[in-house]
């Protein structure tokens, strides 16, 4: 049974009417043939009007989608002999983190993502995708795994944020953060990060320091959530609701639409029409084909002018300018 969200009722409706209309012209003599048909017709076309008008929290409620693909769906679809690999030979394993080694036509990757979890018991056992330092640590040990034998890394970003309980702090959140940042900028082997669904403070950015950043259509990156920002700018004597997530959405531009035009990421990877979850195959297809050029594209990149572009890539982002007059 497909989940909708508020915004797509219209949608819900007109779909049930199809599939009752399905239902009553199967062994029956009425021919509902034409009926069906203009209502396909205009069902494509609501879709079409629905999906090229979200707002900023809408993207982000369909880049939470239940339904959505994650990070080990995406890996069964797109690579083959893919091995896990565990732990961070320091503490243990983090289950957020999925990180491990496969094939994409006889050519060897090292992929990493945020897993948050179909099921309720399974989201409980991925802690929702939030990663613990353990995670982040086991992530960096497979990338220097990959930059020992030459392979190209995939991390893939879907998370609300690091988790940041009283046990992650005594084990150095922050410091994982910050040393995966540092080791992913001076890596020597190419590196592609792909926003698959909430890429959300630094618990993104420690997966996120690539040569190429790309985010699907209706994914979301920002260093906090709407719901985290607007408590913290409007929240007084009561709470806030989802009017103001409404307004911090947008304010925060977090869309991919958004951060492609800061030139915040490379690209906007095309959602099939009604987002990821409707045509998931589809969908993993079109990252593959990314993954497969992008990674022919750097490998013809000298390794350390790999690292340069890499630096001044992220050294650029963010504009600003300074006036010559003086301030009173």
């Amino acid at each position: 049974m497909t989940y909708y969200l508020d915004f797509e009722k219209p949608i819900q409706e007109l779909e049930t009417k199809i599939e009752e209309l399905k239902k009553l012209s199967d062994g029956s003599e009425i021919d509902l043939t034409q009926e069906i048909k203009r209502l396909n017709k205009k069902l494509k076309e609501l879709k079409s009007e629905v999906y090229s008008n979200l707002t900023a929290w809408q993207k982000t409620q369909l880049a939470r989608h239940p339904e959505r693909p994650y990070t080990l769906d995406y890996i069964s679809m797109i690579f083959e002999d893919f091995i896990e690999l565990h732990g961070d030979r320091r503490f243990g394993d983090d289950p957020a983190v999925v990180a491990g080694i496969g094939k994409i036509d006889g050519a060897s990757y090292a992929v990493i993502g945020h897993q948050k979890g179909r099921t309720i018991k399974e989201r409980i056992y991925r802690n929702f995708g939030q990663a613990h330092p353990e995670g982040y640590r086991k992530a960096l040990r497979v990338m220097k795994l990959a930059e020992r034998f030459s392979m190209p890394v995939i991390t893939m970003i879907d998370t609300p944020g690091a988790f940041p309980g009283i046990g992650a702090e005594e084990r150095g959140q922050a410091e994982a953060i910050a040393t995966n940042l540092m080791e992913m900028s001076l890596l020597k082997t190419p590196l592609i990060g792909i926003v698959i669904g909430e890429g959300g403070s630094g618990g993104a950015l420690a997966l996120s320091v690539c040569d190429k950043i790309f985010m699907l259509e209706h994914s979301v990156y920002s260093v906090i959530s709407p719901e985290g920002c607007a408590a913290i700018l409007w929240k007084k004597n009561s709470d806030v609701g989802v009017e103001d997530y409404m307004k911090a959405a947008e304010e925060l531009k977090l869309t991919a639409q958004d951060l492609k035009k800061f030139g915040i990421i490379d690209d906007i990877i095309p959602e099939p029409l009604g987002g990821a979850h409707r045509q998931p195959h589809e969908t993993g297809k079109r990252i593959k084909n990314r993954i497969i050029s992008t990674a022919a594209e750097l490998s013809k990149i000298p390794v350390e002018e790999l690292i340069k572009k890499r630096y001044e890539k992220f050294r650029q982002i963010g504009n600003f300018w300074s006036s010559s007059r003086s301030r009173k």
